[in-house]
């Protein structure tokens, strides 16, 4: 019954509000107070009761009222923030304070008359804690709200739990408070592991629901030519003016790396016992990664290559306003830190990759897409962290989710940013060998996709999905094709054994971009096929032994290069090839092929959006279409096998066979030494050698003349 009278009266004050003409004056508590202090609503209530076409019409025909709630409120969280919330009314007003301007805020940043409003300077808030009405003293509202919040963030039995038994501390006791010893969690930094509270995760949950609402300002500006924007709430955040810079940044890594969604096991635990914690979590992340959103124009910041002009670790500074957030991430060293981060992630990217048999039994997490932009937050300002990563084989237990969540969402036209920053990922880690060596480890742990099953390594599940998103894909994933072809020519040169569905995987691209109309249809198409030949050329260059079956797929399509080494290049013929593709010939059909209904998991493909995959792609063919019907003469021609008279062992043998491609020279890698063929030249420094190979037989690839 309380608390319905509480929503009606605080409902009564919100109408008022919309209904007064007149300014109301700012010390008229009596009628601000019913906002905050008589009422105890939730989150929920306050957006339900105020409604946004209420908050609007306020904020055009009584802007003066609207001024003086965002005024009054910022100084009721000031109040609680200097007192420290010893009292439970003192609390609730700092929560209802906090709803009501997580719910205003949004209304005010769309507006660009009210833009600068939070900005402006109010009399009597002084910078050093002076009461002076200058104004060079006075502190903008924007900069006393954030202040205050990260105060409350570390406010003993508010938000931490308390060091001290007593029941009433001095305001001086508040002030000189070190926050490191009130670290959230244990981990980066802090071996404590504080007692787990309901009561204080919901008030944290609060507080930094609001401060990624002051961050979120940049989402109502417009598009800028120029993106040397600096959001100026995150800048006076992550600065020096903010006291609480260091244990709020390792609070919030800490909390998100060592949550457990799992936590004892036991089933269905999820739907009989609510996690207060998930909430926790995924607000600290999404403030983290706003955080760290620092502009790389102004640092030396990697590239998305893993070159860089310089690191985060260097000891200039760089020009411009510094980010504590970023500069206290580039500086953490310790490996049991970096094991600490890199587990926690891996566990939580995984987390709805795990299979019981009890279905439904485990919790799955949603926030996976801001894991993959944290994690890619880490790798970028923290080079060390990188290098941990490549160095240990836990990076698989990254690549599994990543190709997992990339498989999931190529139908999904509204996932295409998770679809970048997946790519993005593992463009980065393919740049070093260790990701490529670590490739070669046996794929065991069964993940539920829908690809098709086989028996190898990691470098083949990681060929299978990105022939599944270039054939079934949506047409928005195009641009990354260059991507997805560039990590696998960078880890080619190690990788050991293909398997067969790899490799058939890998001809069946070569086969699609090599078609005239797709080469011709746009000018850089034909990269992609320089991209698969590389990769061919890597393989067989420093890892012949074990790739038989690349070896065989190679040669039992060998009419494909055939047909490339023939390509026509005069006008007619190209226009000829355009005008065949723009005539739609049907696909052809998936009866009989390699995927049929044999996948890697039970569970289907997701239904994809409509109008969604029209790729641009030629499907997979059949297993019939697979198998040689021709074979190439010596003169160029194709001549089919089933009416040619049988011919010899040695010369149907495709290790001796040999076909001159209308006098065109491709490169390839010859089986003389230097000193046998004049166009030979050894491999320089400049090429990666495959390892374990001799010093003394020196490989070479043969330059065309």
């Amino acid at each position: 019954m309380g608390s319905a009278d509480s929503k009606l009266n605080f409902r009564k004050a919100v109408i008022q509000l919309t209904t007064k003409t007149q300014p109301v004056e700012a010390t008229d508590d009596a009628f601000w107070d019913q906002f905050w202090a008589d009422t105890a609503t939730s989150v929920q209530d306050v957006f339900a009761l105020v409604p946004a076409a209420e908050i609007r019409a306020v904020r055009e025909e009584s802007p003066s009222n609207l001024a003086t709630l965002c005024y009054k409120a910022v100084e009721k969280l000031v109040q609680g923030a200097e007192s420290g919330c010893h009292s439970e009314k003192e609390r609730q007003i700092v929560l209802n304070c906090s709803r009501l301007l997580t719910r205003v805020l949004p209304y005010i940043f769309e507006d660009p008359d009210w833009r600068g409003f939070f900005w402006s300077t109010v009399p009597g808030a002084g910078r050093g804690g002076q009461g002076e009405d200058d104004d060079e003293n006075a502190r903008p509202l924007a900069e006393s709200l954030l202040l205050a919040i990260a105060d409350l963030l570390f406010c003993p039995d508010f938000t931490v739990q308390s060091h001290r038994r007593s029941t009433v501390d001095s305001a001086e006791d508040i002030h000189s408070l070190d926050s490191c010893e009130y670290i959230w969690e244990a981990g980066v930094g802090f071996a404590h592991s504080p007692q787990p509270s309901y009561i204080h995760d919901m008030n944290r949950m609060e507080l930094l629901k609001l401060l990624l609402t002051c961050f979120s300002e940049a989402m109502y500006l417009p598009p800028a030519p120029d993106s040397g924007n600096t959001n100026p709430w995150v800048q006076f955040f992550c600065s020096a003016e903010n006291r609480h810079a260091l244990p709020l940044f390792t609070s919030l890594l800490n909390t998100v790396c060592a949550y457990d969604p799992v936590g004892y096991g036991i089933p269905y635990n999820h739907l009989i016992f609510s996690d207060y914690r998930e909430p926790l979590v995924e607000e600290a992340a999404q403030v983290l990664i706003v955080t760290l959103d620092h502009d790389s124009a102004t640092s030396t910041s990697p590239t998305v290559d893993g070159t860089t002009t310089g690191t985060a670790m260097d000891d200039a500074d760089p020009p411009g306003p510094e980010n504590l957030f970023v500069n206290y991430l580039s500086r953490i060293h310790r490996e049991e830190d970096f094991q600490f981060i890199l587990k926690g992630i891996a566990r939580l990217l995984s987390n709805p990759l795990v299979q019981t048999y009890l279905p439904n039994s485990t919790k799955k997490i949603q926030f996976h897409q801001e894991l993959l932009v944290l994690f890619w937050k880490l790798c970028d300002f923290n080079k060390k962290f990188l290098f941990f990563v490549l160095k240990s084989s836990d990076v698989l237990d990254i690549l599994v989710p990543i190709l997992y969540f990339l498989n999931d969402a190529r139908a999904d036209q509204s996932r295409v940013g998770l679809m970048h920053i997946g790519v993005f990922i593992l463009l980065l880690l393919s740049g070093e060998r260790n990701f490529g060596v670590r490739l070669n480890k046996p794929y065991s742990v069964r993940v539920p996709m829908d690809i098709p099953v086989f028996t190898g390594t990691h470098a083949d599940l990681l060929i299978v999905v990105f022939h599944k998103i270039i054939t079934s894909g949506h047409q928005r994933l195009q641009p990354l094709f260059d991507c997805l072809l560039t990590i696998v020519v960078n880890v080619s040169p190690y990788l050991k054994s293909l398997s067969m569905v790899a490799a058939n995987k890998l001809l069946h691209l070569l086969e699609a971009f090599s078609t005239t109309w797709f080469l011709f249809s746009a000018a850089q198409n034909h990269h992609l096929v320089f991209f698969l030949l590389e990769v061919f050329n890597n393989i067989i260059q420093y890892q012949f032994d074990g790739n038989s079956n690349l070896v065989y797929a190679i040669i039992r399509k060998r009419s494909v290069f055939h047909q490339l080494a023939n390509l026509p290049t005069d006008l007619p013929a190209i226009h000829k090839a355009l005008q065949r593709r723009r005539r739609a010939p049907e696909p052809l059909s998936r009866t009989g092929s390699q995927e049929g209904a044999s996948m890697e998991g039970s569970r289907p493909a997701a239904p994809a959006e409509p109008g969604t995959l029209k790729t641009s792609l030629v499907a997979t063919p059949g297993i019939d279409k697979l198998t040689e019907k021709s074979q190439v003469s010596e003169d160029g021609t194709l001549r089919s096998l089933e009416s040619a008279p049988q011919q010899n062992s040695a010369e149907g043998s495709p290790a001796v066979e040999s076909h001159s491609f209308s006098g065109t020279r491709s490169p390839a890698r010859c089986g003389g030494s230097s000193g046998d063929c004049p166009t030979h030249q050894p491999v320089g420094s400049g090429t990666r050698r495959r390892s374990g190979s001799s010093p003394g037989s020196q490989s070479c690839r043969c330059k065309p003349s």
